[in-house]
């Protein structure tokens, strides 16, 4: 009788292993012969745009992505996270200058900032550098354009600023500041005033950044008081709010223990100047990717897996902060967050506690039949593990590492040598979809597919044995 009991509980360990390996081999299968990753940032990036808080843009990516998310056959959990008084919407931007060598500018504005009332011509100033000279020159300043020398890394100027006079500009009529950009330009928005403007009280003046090479030839012609205007037009829209923002969870339910969970995600927010290509659509349509490879290869996982995709991450990881402190699940319940927030690169290995090495060992075997030019480690972390995080920054995985919860992320890295530089796309104008990598997105979302997938089917949580500093 034993022997008969050990026999079925064999052949049913058995079967259950085939039917998970038959599972990842569908995957792989699937992910290599049709995978979406690069239509989900094509849609995201090409046809939606970019998509900031507060804009028609960020509210029709969550439409559609609870719209994929349902035809794949998740369960959808939508959290309204927030709202801000009042929407953005950014159209169209030009500017030049008009001389005899004149020249189209190259610029950008922060979101939430003044646009012109259509094409607008003005002198040129340079800004006074104190409350004498701002007398001097007050009966210039109406309809001038002031080229400032603030700086604050693509945000928007704050007119409470007495050190560079502004409020007092403003009241001069002045129609706006210009301030020198390197290029790429990084344009966020009015961190100190969005939150807190009505449509009674929205920004009247324009606040620029140009080109650091036109600024300083414009600059010098204003030094020498060169006869020349500059023409802007400046399509900056306000709608009335509030406007509420969401995360959008999508859930494949697991079947033996679904009150624990495998999460991945990304941040669908981006800013605007740009598509959001980058960051964070490679994150989103990774994720998205994955989630629709499991549902297609019929994947029924023991855990529950949770595909994330966080709202207001470039405002201040609002929507994971969120998530965590209104205890949407029980943080002891997670054996893993895999975040994806970066450059577009390969996931190509993992580095974890030792109590974690067998597991993701075993559940990363498959990853090397995938493609031989990008294999995959796992490697133990060296070294004495940190201390838990008490503070949030840095991405979405933040606000769960503060509790505690293991955010173990893949190794993103260039192994067949495209020369990828982020730091030429973070929050810059070049965020845009030719910058994307297909055969690394489309490879990572296989990966992210299949070791979630393995995760979840584990017979225990991961150990967070040596993952913080006790």
């Amino acid at each position: 009788m034993k022997k008969y009991c050990l026999l079925i509980v064999t052949i049913c360990l058995s079967t259950l292993v085939s039917a998970q390996d038959a599972t990842v081999k569908k995957i792989i299968e699937i992910g290599k012969s049709d995978n979406r990753t690069m239509q989900h940032d094509d849609f995201l990036a090409n046809r939606i745009g970019g998509r900031l808080i507060g804009s028609h843009a960020l509210e029709d990516a969550e439409k559609w992505v609870v719209e994929q998310f349902e035809s794949w056959g998740l369960e959808v959990m939508v959290q309204e996270v927030g709202e801000i008084n009042v929407g953005f919407n950014r159209g169209p931007w030009f500017g030049r200058m008009l001389s005899e060598d004149g020249m189209m500018l190259h610029f950008a504005t922060p979101s939430y900032t003044a646009g012109t009332k259509g094409p607008e011509k003005g002198h040129v100033l340079i800004e006074p550098k104190n409350s004498s000279e701002l007398a001097r020159m007050r009966g210039k300043l109406k309809g001038a354009w002031v080229l400032t020398t603030a700086s604050n890394r693509g945000f928007a100027f704050n007119p409470e600023d007495t050190a560079h006079l502004y409020k007092e500009m403003m009241d001069a009529g002045v129609k706006g500041f210009i301030q020198r950009a390197e290029v790429p330009m990084q344009i966020h928005y009015d961190r100190a005033g969005c939150y807190g403007i009505t449509m009674e009280t929205l920004p009247t003046v324009c606040d620029i950044y140009l080109d650091a090479d036109q600024y300083d030839l414009i600059y010098k012609k204003a030094q020498r008081k060169d006869d020349f205007l500059l023409e802007f037009d400046i399509r900056n829209h306000f709608s009335r709010g509030p406007v509420k923002y969401h995360n959008i969870i999508g859930i494949l339910r697991g079947s033996k223990y679904p009150d624990e969970y495998v999460l991945v995600g990304g941040h669908l927010d981006a800013y605007d100047t740009a598509s959001g290509a980058v960051d964070d659509g490679n994150g989103v349509s990774v994720t998205m990717e994955a989630a629709r490879l499991l549902c297609e290869a019929g994947a029924k996982p023991k855990r529950s897996i949770m595909f994330c995709i966080w709202t207001g991450e470039e405002f201040g990881l609002y929507g994971s902060k969120f998530f965590v402190e209104n205890k949407t699940i029980p943080m002891n319940s997670i054996s893993n967050y895999f975040n994806r927030d970066g450059g577009p690169l390969v996931t190509t290995g993992i580095t974890v506690p030792q109590a974690m090495l067998d597991d993701f060992k075993k559940v990363c075997e498959p990853l090397n039949d995938i493609n031989p030019l990008l294999p995959f480690s796992v490697r133990a972390r060296s070294g004495e593990p940190g201390a838990r995080p008490t503070e949030a920054g840095g991405s979405d995985h933040a606000y769960f590492a503060m509790e505690g919860v293991p955010t173990i992320s893949f190794s993103e890295t260039d192994p067949l040598g495209y020369n990828f530089d982020y730091r030429q796309i973070w929050h810059t104008e070049r965020d845009l979809f030719y910058q994307v990598i297909p055969e690394y997105m489309e490879h990572s979302s296989i990966v992210n597919a299949v070791v979630v997938y393995g995760i979840a089917n584990l017979n225990h949580l991961l150990s967070r044995e040596g993952l913080y500093k006790e």
